[in-house]
């Protein structure tokens, strides 16, 4: 594995020689400050390729990537992968007001990396929550966005009006009401072994869920996940505006958090070229489910030889 591009950081690279750098997956491990926060970053690739962005979501961390990145990695298109655990999943940045863990915030973490990492233009791969987030963060930093594949999660706007609209999007979400309660949520999630935790991530395969659970199984870091949805208003999402980079938004029949109307809304606030994909039979979690199919609609190059977005819906 090549060694990190590190000319414009301001975080502080740990070589994958030593133990405290991990490595797991695949991936190189560093520590990047951004403004008074600490992120664990881990990367793959090439790194003076095109930059893309992977955002994971709840209850995951960048090890939600390790299929995607290791397809991608293996490709002969010079990629630089690059993926954070966000606030509250790196022990450096969980702030204790839950007010902390709003969208801006969260989004500014991202445009603040960015700039650490000494990157102008980025593609994004966001998953659940980490698709908010790239939601955001080409509305509100639109220059920075070169293209975004939302998964699972569509546009703030869309999700609000499900939620407005839609009596089975409200009765889906039903479970955010435990979720905002993070005190109630941390006991209920890890009691018994984090049974409840565990069932979360079916169908996937204990060999996928442990990563995850050796971060969220401390109460102090499931707890600061949490925040996100106690500091969230979706109903505020209604203000985001459409998205000007080309957007490709993959949603899965097997989803059981994101109704199809949700999903079905999200053209409406597409300003620039967009692609629903319909995967069948998946569940919420495509990224490790159905890796190449995510990968076989990218809109970038994910080998020398490949059109982007090439494959069917």
């Amino acid at each position: 594995m090549a060694e990190f591009d590190t000319q414009g950081d301001e975080g502080v690279t740990r070589d994958a020689a030593d133990p405290a750098a991990g490595g797991e997956g695949g991936w190189r491990i560093r520590e990047v400050a951004v403004r008074d926060l600490t992120f664990t970053v881990a990367e793959r690739g090439v790194p003076g390729g095109r930059p893309v962005l992977l955002l994971h979501g709840f209850p995951q961390t960048h090890r939600a990537y390790d299929a995607v990145a290791a397809r991608l990695a293996a490709s002969r298109a010079p990629l630089r992968l690059i993926a954070p655990d966000q606030r509250g999943y790196s022990p450096g940045a969980r702030p204790a007001d839950p007010s902390a863990y709003a969208l801006p915030a969260l989004a500014a973490d991202i445009a603040g990396l960015l700039d650490a990492c000494g990157i102008e233009h980025v593609d994004v791969v966001g998953h659940d929550w980490g698709a908010m987030v790239g939601w955001y963060l080409a509305a509100r930093y639109p220059e920075r966005v070169r293209t975004l594949t939302a998964v699972s999660v569509p546009h703030p706007a869309a999700f609000a009006e499900a939620l407005a609209q839609s009596p089975r999007q409200r009765k889906m979400s039903e479970y955010v009401q435990l979720f905002r309660d993070p005190e109630k949520a941390v006991g209920v999630l890890l009691e018994d072994g984090a049974r409840r935790l565990r069932a979360l991530y079916h169908p996937l395969p204990d060999s996928v869920i442990e990563p995850h659970l050796s971060v969220l199984g401390e109460p102090d870091a499931l707890r600061a996940a949490l925040n996100w949805y106690r500091a969230a208003k979706f109903g505020e999402g209604t203000s985001v505006p459409a998205i000007e980079a080309p957007v490709v938004f993959v949603w899965s029949t097997g989803d059981i958090a994101i109704s199809r109307d949700a999903a079905e809304r999200c053209v409406a606030y597409a300003a620039g070229p967009y692609r629903f994909v319909e995967l069948e039979g998946v569940s919420h979690w495509i990224p490790d489910e159905a890796a190449d199919a995510l990968v076989d609609v990218l809109p970038f190059p994910t080998s020398a030889d490949h059109e982007p977005g090439r494959a069917a819906s």
